[in-house]
């Protein structure tokens, strides 16, 4: 299966998925593509460097969002992709490119959904907002994307303990360490062997 892996920044989930691939935790599947949004992400660097293609591509380049969106499609399809991964992907993605890859889009949310998701909840702010609140336990989720932010169906999860010296960047790193970096890979491997 070739996936599109679709990235905004340093590229840390991309890696998990790198590496889980080389080390056999991902079978049949092959990163076809890496596509970011920022022209200087560090994710594009781990894509050369693991001989992966990557592009940039911003929504800021093109005159409106419905060009941006059928130009994605293509080139998605174009390198065969069967599944669409964001990875720490901020930008919202148009309706019509979520219906072309209906069911074939997957996200990775940094909480326990449906909290602290939705509009507005993406990267850090998140886990500020999770300490905000009080809650003693977090975690990530995987699940597919549909028209909505952070709507669609649940494909798994995994909890991490909040500690009381937590701030919102340690509380973010050991969320990607404990839960994204294992459930992701996870995630591609189910798809990809037909579980899911």
């Amino acid at each position: 299966m070739k996936i599109a892996v679709l990235v905004s920044g340093g590229g840390t989930n991309l890696q998990a998925i790198i590496d889980a691939i080389a080390s056999g935790k991902i079978t049949n599947t092959e990163i076809a593509l890496v596509i970011s949004n920022k022209e200087g992400a560090y994710a594009l660097e781990r894509a050369k460097n693991a001989g992966i293609e990557g592009r940039f591509i911003s929504p800021k380049q093109y005159t409106d969002k419905e060009a941006y969106s059928q130009d994605m499609i293509k080139i998605i399809k174009d390198a065969g992709c069967e599944l669409i991964v964001l990875a720490g992907f901020l930008v919202v993605l148009p309706e019509s490119f979520v219906n072309a890859f209906e069911g074939k889009i997957i996200n990775i949310h940094p909480s326990l959904i449906p909290s602290f998701c939705g509009d507005g909840f993406y990267g850090l702010k998140v886990h500020e907002k999770a300490l905000e609140r009080g809650v003693k336990v977090t975690g990530a989720t995987v699940h597919y994307v549909d028209s909505g932010t952070d709507t669609g169906p649940i494909i798994n999860q995994k909890a991490v303990y909040v500690k009381p010296s937590d701030t919102p960047e340690i509380l973010q790193k050991r969320v990607m360490e404990e839960a994204e970096w294992i459930i992701l890979p996870q995630a591609i491997d189910d798809i990809a062997n037909h579980r899911i």
